[in-house]
């Protein structure tokens, strides 16, 4: 993954508590909670307030329609994603530009745990369940108005190009055994598209943006790229964070909903995710660390 852009504008405390007088009408206690910083991410800052509850801000302007995105279609899908028990940061306030700062951010519930990255491969199959329960009530046929992602959800065909590329630049870079994945990047190609309705996809799912208390899923985060098309891009997720076992556990718990081409597809999308993690391994080490496992992953179908 590319290295993380710089901040477009300095987030400080003092800023934060400005905005957060926006809220008190609707969050009366929000302003007099503790507040302190908690993560930088790719697009936002967070900012832990309280125990119970999260400011969500972007860290640069590419990020703000990712923001409206989550206010806008977040909560009308969140219900039945929680009835699953996995948790996601529904806003429960939507923010507006204020006190010099010139974007829409959000107070979210706080779901504690850590990051999926942090939770060794094979102490993950007890996430199966639950993140398959939670992905069939999430790919539910979305509104003609969703929101459109040129990258995510679409036919493989689009990414062809770029995923020959990838290869093309990894191999010249002396990296083996890229054989296995190039054809089943084909098979991907090959198979039937979807032909069903366009159906919400969460667009970025993978073990950063899982929380969990070790075997236990607790939270899918970061909705911003929320799209809808092919359910396949999300079911990536099953060489992306699991071992055999825990992919056989995942694939078993989703039932019948999905057929045997788009699990064809959804192994070809973690091949491009995984060529993409390589292509960028010297920018972070905990997705190169990831790119590598998933390739292993794929190698082993």
């Amino acid at each position: 993954m590319p290295d993380k852009p710089s901040a477009e504008f300095a987030i400080d405390a003092l800023l934060v508590r400005r905005l957060l007088t926006q809220a008190s009408a609707s969050l009366p206690d929000a302003a007099d909670q503790p507040l302190r910083h908690a993560a930088d991410g790719w697009d936002c800052a967070v900012w832990r307030l309280g125990d119970d509850l999260a400011v969500r801000l972007p860290r640069r302007g590419l990020a703000a329609p990712l923001i409206r995105h989550e206010q806008r279609w977040l909560p009308s899908i969140a219900e039945r994603m929680e009835a699953t028990g996995v948790r996601v940061p529904t806003p429960l306030f939507c923010g507006e530009p204020d006190a010099g700062y010139p974007w829409p951010w959000s107070i979210v519930p706080w779901i504690d745990g850590a990051s999926g990255l942090e939770v060794l491969r094979s102490e993950r199959s007890g996430w199966a369940r639950p993140l398959a329960a939670a992905l069939v009530a999430l790919h539910a046929p979305a509104p003609p108005d969703h929101p459109v992602n040129p990258f995510r959800g679409g036919a493989l065909a689009d990414r062809d190009p770029t995923v020959r590329e990838r290869l093309d630049g990894l191999r010249a870079r002396g990296l083996r055994g890229l054989d296995g994945v190039a054809a089943l990047w084909a098979e991907g190609l090959a198979a039937a598209p979807w032909s069903g309705p366009a159906v919400w996809i969460h667009g970025d799912l993978h073990p950063g943006n899982l929380v969990a208390e070790g075997s236990r899923l607790v939270g899918i985060i970061d909705f911003g790229d929320v799209t809808a098309g092919d359910p396949a891009y999300d079911l990536a997720v099953a060489w992306l964070a699991f071992d055999a076992v825990g992919r056989s556990r995942f694939v078993a718990a989703t039932g019948s909903r999905y057929d045997a081409a788009t699990w064809i597809r959804a192994r070809a999308w973690a091949v491009a995710v995984t060529l993409m993690l390589l292509h960028h391994s010297d920018d972070n080490p905990a997705y190169a660390a990831l790119g590598e496992e998933a390739a292993a992953e794929l190698s082993s179908r």
